[in-house]
């Protein structure tokens, strides 16, 4: 009886999230806020809430988010990653400054302590990799100037999640001075070994990855990014981060079989993820926040259009593309979630979850939307220009 009841609640999400999909497809936005809707709808407080299959998709959560980043680490190499960093490091560092500094602020201002203030910077911070790179395709931008600017600082972001994670864990576990110190240091030494060991040694990990077939690349290639992670995840380090640097190792042809064979596979579990944070947030307490979520959402979108307009001004890009890569940077979604998800596990504050929850909604839903509507005034900007 257990196992029907698991199947028929999993066989409704699923066909749910479909649905979800398809609707979103055809209104033109991003399905992640209406996944969002959907763990609301069936999580606490919610109208039905799920009795048995909670804890499958709290693992198939963990599991998109590994594959969303494995995914995102295959659209780069390793000499790439590096070059790229070197050149707009001081534009990452004004994203880093700009877009951390209202959630902190937010929290500070209402009395949530510096803890919180560290997790909500990070709420505010990133930008959703997966939902920018589907703008950018679903639009045309891909071939723009303006996008490999927009594609660097998402890799500055990444690896300052790199450094950032173990921060936050330590901090959330309370760890003394010393304990954090070491958490961080050693969070940095794994991710310099790994990174050495792409930039330096790709070709070995690429030669035993390889096979012809399908299935057997397709074992090695997520085989590989789960056991990276999991020893990512022993060493304080985000198991997410462990395969983001599995992806960047793959290179060439062999990132791109990969990456084909990955999308359908990571866009189930990505949305399964997404419905599981919504799981965890009382509908009943957004209302109080929602206020509050599109105020900081309003400066989010301020604070990364300056972003993208001066890291593409840098790059002696026209005002078009400027505005292109600002709005392109406005999406939040996976890290975002994952980040307010661990300080509610631990938790820091009974209102940062909802008001995580619906300043992702507004950004993830609105940041697409944005694009596609301002285009036909960026398209006229550049025609006079």
């Amino acid at each position: 009886m257990h196992t029907a009841v698991l199947f028929l609640e999993l066989g409704a999400v699923l066909l749910g999230l479909g649905i979800l999909g398809a609707l979103a497809l055809r209104v033109g936005i991003s399905p992640i806020p209406l996944y969002l809707l959907a763990g609301l709808a069936f999580g606490t407080g919610g109208i039905i809430p799920l009795a048995t299959s909670e804890e499958f998709i709290s693992v198939g959560a963990e599991l998109g988010v590994i594959l969303l980043l494995l995914t995102l680490g295959l659209e780069y190499n390793a000499d790439e990653l590096m070059t790229s960093l070197k050149g707009n490091a001081r534009a990452g560092v004004v994203d880093l400054v700009l877009n951390a500094a209202p959630g902190a602020i937010a929290a500070l201002l209402l009395g949530w302590g510096p803890v919180a203030a560290v997790a909500m910077a990070g709420v505010t911070y990133a930008t959703s990799s997966g939902i920018t790179a589907k703008v950018l395709s679903d639009l045309g931008w891909i071939g723009n100037r303006e996008t490999p600017v927009v594609l660097s600082l998402l890799v500055f972001e990444d690896l300052t999640m790199a450094v950032y994670l173990p921060v936050l864990t330590a901090l959330l576990a309370g760890l003394s001075l010393l304990g954090g110190a070491l958490t961080v240091a050693i969070a940095l030494a794994t991710v310099s070994v790994v990174l050495l060991v792409a930039l330096r040694y790709g070709r070995f990990i690429e030669a035993f990855v390889a096979s012809p077939n399908s299935e057997v690349l397709l074992l090695k290639v997520v085989g590989l990014a789960l056991l990276v992670a999991g020893v990512a995840q022993q060493l304080q380090v985000s198991a997410a981060v462990g395969a983001f640097l599995v992806g960047i190792a793959l290179s060439g042809e062999l990132a791109e079989d990969a990456q084909a064979l990955l999308t359908p596979l990571r866009d189930l579990f990505a949305a399964v993820f997404f419905v599981f944070f919504g799981l965890q947030t009382d509908p009943t307490k957004i209302g109080p926040v929602a206020g509050l979520a599109a105020l900081l959402a309003l400066v989010s979108m301020v604070t990364k259009l300056l972003t993208g307009g001066y890291a593409a001004r840098r790059a002696g890009i026209g005002r078009a593309g400027r505005a292109r890569a600002g709005i392109a940077l406005i999406p939040r979604g996976e890290f975002n979630i994952v980040i307010a998800g661990l300080a509610v596990a631990a938790g820091v504050h009974p209102e940062l979850g909802p008001l995580a929850a619906a300043y992702v909604l507004i950004l993830a839903a609105f940041g697409p939307l944005a694009a596609r509507l301002v285009q036909p005034l960026i398209t006229a900007i550049a025609k006079r220009a």
